[in-house]
Protein backbone atom coordinates (compact mmCIF):
# COMPACT_ATOMS: atom_id res chain seq x y z
CA UNK A 1 0.00 0.00 0.00
CA UNK A 2 1.22 3.48 -0.86
CA UNK A 3 0.99 5.87 2.09
CA UNK A 4 0.68 9.38 0.76
CA UNK A 5 0.19 12.58 2.70
CA UNK A 6 2.01 15.47 4.30
CA UNK A 7 4.45 13.23 6.16
CA UNK A 8 6.76 13.13 3.14
CA UNK A 9 7.22 16.87 2.79
CA UNK A 10 7.58 17.16 6.57
CA UNK A 11 10.32 14.54 6.61
CA UNK A 12 11.96 16.11 3.59
CA UNK A 13 11.99 19.51 5.27
CA UNK A 14 13.69 18.00 8.32
CA UNK A 15 16.25 16.21 6.15
CA UNK A 16 14.87 12.79 7.05
CA UNK A 17 13.54 11.55 3.70
CA UNK A 18 15.87 8.99 2.16
CA UNK A 19 16.33 8.89 -1.64
CA UNK A 20 14.09 5.81 -1.83
CA UNK A 21 11.23 7.67 -0.16
CA UNK A 22 11.55 6.11 3.29
CA UNK A 23 12.16 7.86 6.60
CA UNK A 24 15.87 7.88 7.28
CA UNK A 25 17.32 7.38 10.73
CA UNK A 26 18.43 10.61 12.34
CA UNK A 27 22.07 11.12 13.27
CA UNK A 28 20.87 11.63 16.85
CA UNK A 29 19.31 8.17 16.97
CA UNK A 30 22.40 6.67 15.35
CA UNK A 31 24.80 8.34 17.79
CA UNK A 32 22.69 7.46 20.83
CA UNK A 33 22.56 3.82 19.74
CA UNK A 34 26.32 3.90 19.26
CA UNK A 35 26.80 5.32 22.76
CA UNK A 36 24.63 2.58 24.21
CA UNK A 37 26.32 -0.24 22.33
CA UNK A 38 29.86 0.93 23.15
CA UNK A 39 29.32 2.34 26.64
CA UNK A 40 30.64 5.72 25.46
CA UNK A 41 29.70 8.94 27.24
CA UNK A 42 26.79 10.44 25.30
CA UNK A 43 27.41 14.15 24.76
CA UNK A 44 25.36 14.10 21.57
CA UNK A 45 21.89 14.77 22.98
CA UNK A 46 21.01 17.98 24.75
CA UNK A 47 19.21 16.94 27.90
CA UNK A 48 20.45 17.18 31.50
CA UNK A 49 21.26 14.14 33.60
CA UNK A 50 20.38 15.88 36.89
CA UNK A 51 16.98 16.75 38.39
CA UNK A 52 15.74 20.28 38.71
CA UNK A 53 15.17 22.29 41.91
CA UNK A 54 13.51 20.47 44.79
CA UNK A 55 10.88 23.20 45.18
CA UNK A 56 9.62 22.54 41.66
CA UNK A 57 9.64 18.75 41.98
CA UNK A 58 7.85 18.91 45.34
CA UNK A 59 5.20 21.22 43.89
CA UNK A 60 4.45 18.66 41.16
CA UNK A 61 4.09 15.89 43.73
CA UNK A 62 1.73 18.04 45.79
CA UNK A 63 -0.36 18.84 42.73
CA UNK A 64 -0.73 15.16 41.88
CA UNK A 65 -1.65 14.32 45.47
CA UNK A 66 -4.14 17.20 45.53
CA UNK A 67 -5.95 15.85 42.48
CA UNK A 68 -4.67 18.24 39.81
CA UNK A 69 -4.84 15.46 37.25
CA UNK A 70 -7.62 16.42 34.84
CA UNK A 71 -7.79 18.79 31.88
CA UNK A 72 -6.44 22.25 32.68
CA UNK A 73 -7.87 25.31 30.89
CA UNK A 74 -7.06 25.44 27.19
CA UNK A 75 -4.75 28.43 27.54
CA UNK A 76 -3.04 27.09 30.68
CA UNK A 77 -3.88 27.38 34.38
CA UNK A 78 -4.20 30.98 35.64
CA UNK A 79 -1.37 30.51 38.18
CA UNK A 80 1.13 29.60 35.46
CA UNK A 81 -0.02 32.31 33.06
CA UNK A 82 0.32 34.87 35.85
CA UNK A 83 3.77 33.53 36.75
CA UNK A 84 4.86 33.85 33.11
CA UNK A 85 3.63 37.45 33.05
CA UNK A 86 5.50 38.21 36.30
CA UNK A 87 8.62 36.58 34.85
CA UNK A 88 8.53 38.78 31.75
CA UNK A 89 8.19 41.93 33.86
CA UNK A 90 10.78 40.89 36.45
CA UNK A 91 13.54 39.96 34.03
CA UNK A 92 12.79 42.12 30.98
CA UNK A 93 10.44 44.91 32.01
CA UNK A 94 7.68 43.66 29.71
CA UNK A 95 4.09 44.25 30.82
CA UNK A 96 2.03 41.21 29.79
CA UNK A 97 -1.68 40.50 30.23
CA UNK A 98 -1.78 36.90 31.55
CA UNK A 99 -5.36 36.39 30.35
CA UNK A 100 -4.96 37.62 26.76
CA UNK A 101 -1.26 37.53 25.89
CA UNK A 102 -0.01 34.18 27.29
CA UNK A 103 -0.60 30.68 25.93
CA UNK A 104 0.73 27.54 27.65
CA UNK A 105 1.81 24.77 25.27
CA UNK A 106 3.21 21.24 25.21
CA UNK A 107 6.80 22.43 25.30
CA UNK A 108 8.36 24.98 22.99
CA UNK A 109 8.00 22.54 20.09
CA UNK A 110 4.21 22.74 20.15
CA UNK A 111 4.41 26.52 20.48
CA UNK A 112 6.59 26.56 17.37
CA UNK A 113 4.32 24.15 15.51
CA UNK A 114 1.14 26.05 16.35
CA UNK A 115 2.75 29.40 15.46
CA UNK A 116 4.12 28.25 12.11
CA UNK A 117 0.94 26.40 11.12
CA UNK A 118 -1.17 29.40 12.12
CA UNK A 119 0.91 32.12 10.47
CA UNK A 120 2.39 30.46 7.37
CA UNK A 121 0.41 29.57 4.25
CA UNK A 122 1.24 27.86 0.98
CA UNK A 123 4.32 29.48 -0.57
CA UNK A 124 5.08 31.90 2.28
CA UNK A 125 8.77 32.22 3.04
CA UNK A 126 10.16 31.57 6.50
CA UNK A 127 13.67 32.79 7.25
CA UNK A 128 15.85 31.03 9.82
CA UNK A 129 19.50 31.06 10.71
CA UNK A 130 21.58 28.10 9.54
CA UNK A 131 22.50 25.73 11.18
CA UNK A 132 18.94 25.34 12.49
CA UNK A 133 17.13 23.14 14.99
CA UNK A 134 15.80 20.28 12.92
CA UNK A 135 12.14 20.79 13.89
CA UNK A 136 12.11 24.11 12.04
CA UNK A 137 12.59 22.56 8.63
CA UNK A 138 9.93 19.92 9.21
CA UNK A 139 7.35 22.39 10.52
CA UNK A 140 7.92 24.90 7.72
CA UNK A 141 7.41 22.16 5.14
CA UNK A 142 4.33 20.86 6.96
CA UNK A 143 2.85 24.36 6.65
CA UNK A 144 3.79 24.35 2.92
CA UNK A 145 6.14 27.24 3.54
CA UNK A 146 9.42 27.93 1.77
CA UNK A 147 12.46 27.68 4.03
CA UNK A 148 15.12 30.36 3.48
CA UNK A 149 18.28 30.54 5.58
CA UNK A 150 20.98 32.98 6.57
CA UNK A 151 24.28 31.25 7.43
CA UNK A 152 26.03 31.80 10.74
CA UNK A 153 29.66 32.61 10.04
CA UNK A 154 32.65 31.43 12.05
CA UNK A 155 34.40 31.98 14.36
CA UNK A 156 31.63 33.50 16.50
CA UNK A 157 28.65 32.15 14.51
CA UNK A 158 27.00 35.47 13.74
CA UNK A 159 24.99 36.31 10.60
CA UNK A 160 26.28 38.78 8.02
CA UNK A 161 23.97 41.80 7.97
CA UNK A 162 24.09 42.15 4.20
CA UNK A 163 22.99 38.52 3.84
CA UNK A 164 20.11 39.15 6.23
CA UNK A 165 18.99 42.11 4.13
CA UNK A 166 19.22 40.02 0.97
CA UNK A 167 17.25 37.01 2.29
CA UNK A 168 14.42 38.86 4.05
CA UNK A 169 12.09 40.17 1.35
CA UNK A 170 8.44 41.04 0.78
CA UNK A 171 7.83 37.28 0.38
CA UNK A 172 8.96 36.68 3.97
CA UNK A 173 6.04 35.90 6.26
CA UNK A 174 7.97 34.82 9.37
CA UNK A 175 11.49 35.43 10.64
CA UNK A 176 12.13 32.51 12.99
CA UNK A 177 14.98 33.09 15.43
CA UNK A 178 16.61 30.75 17.93
CA UNK A 179 18.53 32.90 20.40
CA UNK A 180 20.57 31.72 22.31
CA UNK A 181 21.23 29.41 19.41
CA UNK A 182 21.16 25.63 19.16
CA UNK A 183 23.42 24.06 17.90
CA UNK A 184 26.20 26.68 17.87
CA UNK A 185 25.73 28.21 21.33
CA UNK A 186 25.99 31.72 19.88
CA UNK A 187 24.12 34.71 21.27
CA UNK A 188 22.99 37.29 18.72
CA UNK A 189 24.20 40.85 19.14
CA UNK A 190 21.81 43.68 19.89
CA UNK A 191 22.72 45.23 16.53
CA UNK A 192 21.64 42.05 14.72
CA UNK A 193 18.37 41.88 16.64
CA UNK A 194 17.64 45.53 15.87
CA UNK A 195 18.27 44.89 12.18
CA UNK A 196 15.83 41.97 12.25
CA UNK A 197 13.14 44.20 13.77
CA UNK A 198 13.86 46.82 11.10
CA UNK A 199 13.54 44.23 8.32
CA UNK A 200 10.31 42.84 9.81
CA UNK A 201 8.78 46.31 9.66
CA UNK A 202 10.09 46.97 6.18
CA UNK A 203 8.67 43.73 4.78
CA UNK A 204 5.65 43.31 7.10
CA UNK A 205 6.93 40.05 8.58
CA UNK A 206 6.19 38.45 11.96
CA UNK A 207 9.11 37.56 14.23
CA UNK A 208 8.85 34.22 16.06
CA UNK A 209 11.58 33.79 18.66
CA UNK A 210 12.65 30.50 20.25
CA UNK A 211 14.23 31.63 23.52
CA UNK A 212 14.29 28.38 25.52
CA UNK A 213 17.90 29.01 26.63
CA UNK A 214 17.08 32.53 27.88
CA UNK A 215 18.49 31.88 31.38
CA UNK A 216 21.52 29.95 30.17
CA UNK A 217 23.76 32.74 28.91
CA UNK A 218 27.25 33.37 30.22
CA UNK A 219 29.24 36.54 29.58
CA UNK A 220 26.27 38.60 28.40
CA UNK A 221 22.59 38.96 29.34
CA UNK A 222 19.78 37.67 27.17
CA UNK A 223 17.96 40.29 25.09
CA UNK A 224 14.41 39.28 24.14
CA UNK A 225 13.45 40.65 20.74
CA UNK A 226 10.13 41.85 22.17
CA UNK A 227 11.98 44.39 24.36
CA UNK A 228 13.37 46.27 21.34
CA UNK A 229 11.62 49.38 20.00
CA UNK A 230 8.90 48.52 17.51
CA UNK A 231 9.11 44.76 18.08
CA UNK A 232 6.40 43.98 20.61
CA UNK A 233 3.40 44.21 18.26
CA UNK A 234 4.85 41.78 15.69
CA UNK A 235 6.75 39.30 17.89
CA UNK A 236 5.78 35.87 19.22
CA UNK A 237 8.12 35.00 22.11
CA UNK A 238 8.46 31.27 22.84
CA UNK A 239 10.14 29.66 25.83
CA UNK A 240 9.79 26.63 28.07
CA UNK A 241 10.57 25.17 31.47
CA UNK A 242 12.60 22.20 30.28
CA UNK A 243 16.03 23.81 29.96
CA UNK A 244 15.75 26.24 32.88
CA UNK A 245 14.47 23.73 35.43
CA UNK A 246 15.95 20.47 34.02
CA UNK A 247 12.45 19.12 33.35
CA UNK A 248 12.63 18.41 29.63
CA UNK A 249 10.25 15.45 29.97
CA UNK A 250 7.46 17.54 31.47
CA UNK A 251 6.92 19.43 28.20
CA UNK A 252 5.65 22.70 29.66
CA UNK A 253 6.20 25.59 27.27
CA UNK A 254 4.54 28.90 26.51
CA UNK A 255 4.32 31.78 24.13
CA UNK A 256 3.75 35.47 24.76
CA UNK A 257 2.43 37.86 22.13
CA UNK A 258 -0.34 40.32 21.32
CA UNK A 259 -3.95 39.25 21.91
CA UNK A 260 -4.52 39.09 18.14
CA UNK A 261 -1.55 36.81 17.49
CA UNK A 262 -2.30 34.62 20.52
CA UNK A 263 -5.89 34.17 19.31
CA UNK A 264 -4.71 33.17 15.82
CA UNK A 265 -2.21 30.66 17.20
CA UNK A 266 -4.71 29.25 19.70
CA UNK A 267 -7.04 28.47 16.79
CA UNK A 268 -4.45 25.91 15.68
CA UNK A 269 -2.98 24.88 19.04
CA UNK A 270 -6.35 23.73 20.43
CA UNK A 271 -6.44 21.01 17.75
CA UNK A 272 -2.92 19.77 18.45
CA UNK A 273 -2.56 18.65 22.08
CA UNK A 274 -5.49 20.78 23.30
CA UNK A 275 -4.00 20.77 26.85
CA UNK A 276 -1.18 19.04 28.70
CA UNK A 277 0.75 18.57 31.94
CA UNK A 278 -1.92 19.54 34.49
CA UNK A 279 0.11 18.80 37.67
CA UNK A 280 3.31 20.18 36.16
CA UNK A 281 1.84 23.59 35.35
CA UNK A 282 1.53 24.75 39.01
CA UNK A 283 5.01 23.35 39.65
CA UNK A 284 6.52 25.49 36.90
CA UNK A 285 4.65 28.49 38.28
CA UNK A 286 6.59 27.90 41.51
CA UNK A 287 9.82 27.64 39.54
CA UNK A 288 9.33 30.93 37.71
CA UNK A 289 9.00 32.70 41.06
CA UNK A 290 12.26 31.30 42.47
CA UNK A 291 14.75 33.95 43.64
CA UNK A 292 17.34 35.55 41.38
CA UNK A 293 20.04 33.43 43.02
CA UNK A 294 18.59 30.31 41.39
CA UNK A 295 18.67 31.74 37.87
CA UNK A 296 22.15 33.19 38.37
CA UNK A 297 23.35 29.90 39.81
CA UNK A 298 22.24 27.69 36.92
CA UNK A 299 24.05 29.91 34.42
CA UNK A 300 27.21 30.04 36.56
CA UNK A 301 27.23 26.26 37.01
CA UNK A 302 26.70 25.64 33.32
CA UNK A 303 29.47 28.07 32.38
CA UNK A 304 31.91 26.10 34.54
CA UNK A 305 30.82 22.92 32.77
CA UNK A 306 31.35 24.61 29.40
CA UNK A 307 34.89 25.51 30.36
CA UNK A 308 35.62 22.01 31.71
CA UNK A 309 34.57 20.24 28.53
CA UNK A 310 36.19 22.86 26.29
CA UNK A 311 39.55 22.32 27.98
CA UNK A 312 39.37 18.59 27.26
CA UNK A 313 38.50 19.26 23.62
CA UNK A 314 41.39 21.71 23.22
CA UNK A 315 43.81 19.17 24.73
CA UNK A 316 42.50 16.60 22.25
CA UNK A 317 43.50 18.92 19.39
CA UNK A 318 40.12 20.37 18.39
CA UNK A 319 39.68 24.03 17.57
CA UNK A 320 36.91 25.02 19.98
CA UNK A 321 34.32 27.83 19.85
CA UNK A 322 33.37 29.84 22.93
CA UNK A 323 29.57 29.61 23.20
CA UNK A 324 27.79 32.54 24.81
CA UNK A 325 24.92 30.36 26.00
CA UNK A 326 22.93 27.09 25.70
CA UNK A 327 24.11 23.56 26.44
CA UNK A 328 26.48 23.23 23.49
CA UNK A 329 30.04 23.80 22.35
CA UNK A 330 31.19 23.42 18.74
CA UNK A 331 34.53 21.79 18.04
CA UNK A 332 36.33 21.76 14.69
CA UNK A 333 37.84 18.37 13.85
CA UNK A 334 39.87 19.68 10.89
CA UNK A 335 43.07 20.13 12.97
CA UNK A 336 42.85 16.42 13.76
CA UNK A 337 42.76 15.56 10.07
CA UNK A 338 39.01 14.96 9.85
CA UNK A 339 37.36 16.97 7.08
CA UNK A 340 34.12 15.05 7.69
CA UNK A 341 32.83 15.32 11.26
CA UNK A 342 30.26 12.57 10.66
CA UNK A 343 33.11 10.13 10.11
CA UNK A 344 34.82 11.27 13.30
CA UNK A 345 31.58 11.00 15.29
CA UNK A 346 31.18 7.38 14.20
CA UNK A 347 34.79 6.61 15.20
CA UNK A 348 35.03 8.70 18.37
CA UNK A 349 33.26 6.22 20.70
CA UNK A 350 35.98 3.66 20.00
CA UNK A 351 38.79 6.21 19.96
CA UNK A 352 37.87 8.24 23.05
CA UNK A 353 34.69 6.76 24.54
CA UNK A 354 32.70 9.94 23.81
CA UNK A 355 29.79 10.68 21.47
CA UNK A 356 29.10 13.98 19.68
CA UNK A 357 26.88 15.02 16.76
CA UNK A 358 28.06 16.55 13.46
CA UNK A 359 26.81 20.08 12.82
CA UNK A 360 26.02 19.01 9.25
CA UNK A 361 22.91 17.33 10.72
CA UNK A 362 21.51 20.82 11.32
CA UNK A 363 21.94 22.26 7.82
CA UNK A 364 20.49 21.80 4.36
CA UNK A 365 22.39 19.26 2.31
CA UNK A 366 23.57 21.86 -0.20
CA UNK A 367 25.27 23.83 2.60
CA UNK A 368 26.69 20.89 4.56
CA UNK A 369 30.20 21.40 3.19
CA UNK A 370 30.44 24.76 4.97
CA UNK A 371 30.13 23.01 8.33
CA UNK A 372 31.51 19.58 7.42
CA UNK A 373 34.28 19.35 10.03
CA UNK A 374 32.29 20.70 13.00
CA UNK A 375 30.96 18.64 15.93
CA UNK A 376 28.44 19.65 18.61
CA UNK A 377 29.07 18.44 22.15
CA UNK A 378 26.60 18.91 25.04
CA UNK A 379 27.95 19.97 28.43
CA UNK A 380 24.63 19.80 30.35
CA UNK A 381 25.81 16.72 32.25
CA UNK A 382 27.02 15.96 35.77
CA UNK A 383 30.44 17.38 36.54
CA UNK A 384 32.00 13.96 37.14
CA UNK A 385 30.71 12.78 33.75
CA UNK A 386 32.26 15.81 32.04
CA UNK A 387 35.53 15.28 33.93
CA UNK A 388 35.71 11.73 32.60
CA UNK A 389 34.81 12.87 29.09
CA UNK A 390 37.41 15.65 29.20
CA UNK A 391 40.11 13.26 30.41
CA UNK A 392 39.28 10.68 27.75
CA UNK A 393 39.27 13.34 25.03
CA UNK A 394 42.58 14.76 26.27
CA UNK A 395 44.18 11.30 25.98
CA UNK A 396 42.73 10.99 22.47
Amino acid sequence: MTISGSWQRTARGAGLLAPDGRIASTIFAEMSALAQSTGAINLGQGFPDEDGPAEVLDAARRAIADGVNQYPPGTGIPALRSAIARHQKRFYGLIVDPDREVLVTAGATEALAASILALVDDGDEVVTLEPFYDAYGGLISLARGVHKTVPLRRPDFQPDHDELRRVVTDRTRVILLNNPHNPTGSVLSRETLELIVELAHEHDAIIVTDEVYEHLTFEQPHIPVATLPGARERTVTISSAGKTFSTTGWKIGWLVSTPELVTAILAVKQFLTYVNGAPFQPAIAVGLDLPDSFFEGIARTLQAKRDLLSQGLVKAGFAVSRPGGTYFVVADAAPLGYADAATLCRELPALAGVVGVPISAFVHEEHAHDYASLVRFAFCKKTDVLERAAAQLARF
